[in-house]
């Protein structure tokens, strides 16, 4: 992909900022966020299809295009459905397909300049032994803050393949790596510029659920979401992805729980075992439920005919 000398200046010489919708409550809370702008960069948004019916979409695209995009919506519906989901109506026309899989998580210590921890500088992980309530339940590191990402999850169901300016195409979730590293949220380094998602071609009869317990109606950040992928013949499951959000460093496939739908078990047995992977913290075992509850309910939800 050809990308504009100045799109390329731009992204070096400070953080890349498209919608703002997460950077700029950054820059208000401090520390202070050098913001350079990426917003006019038609080589970098918008959605285009490939000759084998896969699709490509530009990291500026905003995340409304994708949620009411008809030919993606048929072809990637956990994808569309997540992206309906997000936020409100006014963020989602800000908010970028790009900004929103590099954004930063919601971490009150993180976001508070009386506090430090490993996202900015310090040691140790203030939620650990403070407020936990909103943290991980699946523990893959020294930090608890779960990812933001609700689009990295759905995009993770599809095996999706991320471009960056200057690298061969890669797995979306080695952009995000295990979740060892306390101090990122992805692995870009200073200066990388993420141009584009690429889908592989849509899989026929697929049928998708999305679902995120919140504590109110919307604009809320996910306790738990997850996304479920089923593709059948007649009466057998032939095909499955479960991808769950909030609840993690970075977003998870759950490999345990789509071997057990192909295997026949039943949609309750196999989403129990989600729970197997929980270490709470003192106040956020319930989130455990929530989660196997959700990934349940988009197990229902994705085999059920609409």
């Amino acid at each position: 992909m050809t990308v504009s000398t100045d799109l390329l200046q731009a992204a070096r010489h400070g953080v890349p900022r498209a919608g703002g919708t997460d950077l700029m409550s950054r820059r208000v809370a401090g520390p202070y966020v050098d913001l350079a702008g990426l917003r006019d960069a038609p080589e970098i948004s918008g959605i285009t299809w490939q000759p084998d019916g896969s699709a490509r979409i530009g990291a500026l695209t905003t995340v409304a295009e994708v949620a009411r995009d008809e030919r993606l919506r048929a072809a990637y519906p956990a994808l569309a459905l997540t992206a309906r989901g997000l936020a409100t109506p006014q963020i989602r026309a800000m908010a970028t397909v790009g900004g929103n899989l590099l954004q930063r998580n919601r971490c009150s210590y993180y976001r508070n300049p009386a506090f430090t921890c490993h996202q900015d500088g310090g040691d140790s992980c203030p939620a650990r032994a403070g407020q936990s309530m909103y943290t991980a339940v699946i523990d893959t590191g020294p930090c608890l803050a779960p990812h933001p990402s609700s689009l990295a999850m759905a995009l993770l169901a599809y095996d999706a393949v991320v471009e960056v300016h200057g690298r061969d195409p890669f797995p979306i979730a080695e952009l995000y790596g295990d979740g060892s590293d306390p101090t990122r949220d992805h692995l870009l380094g200073p200066g990388e510029l993420l141009t584009s998602v690429h889908l592989p071609p849509p899989v026929a009869g697929e049928r998708a659920a999305y679902r995120r317990a919140i504590a109110r109606s919307e604009a809320e950040w996910p306790l738990a979401e997850a996304t479920a992928r089923l593709v059948t013949e007649g009466s057998r499951i032939t095909a499955a992805a479960v991808a769950v959000g909030g609840v993690a460093r970075v977003p998870l496939r759950l490999g345990e729980v789509e071997d057990a739908v192909l295997a026949g078990q039943s949609f309750e047995t196999a989403a129990g075992l989600a729970a197997a992977r929980c270490t709470t913290a003192a106040r956020n075992g319930y989130k455990v439920t929530l989660l196997t509850a959700t990934v349940l309910e988009v197990l229902e939800r994705a085999a059920t005919p609409s």
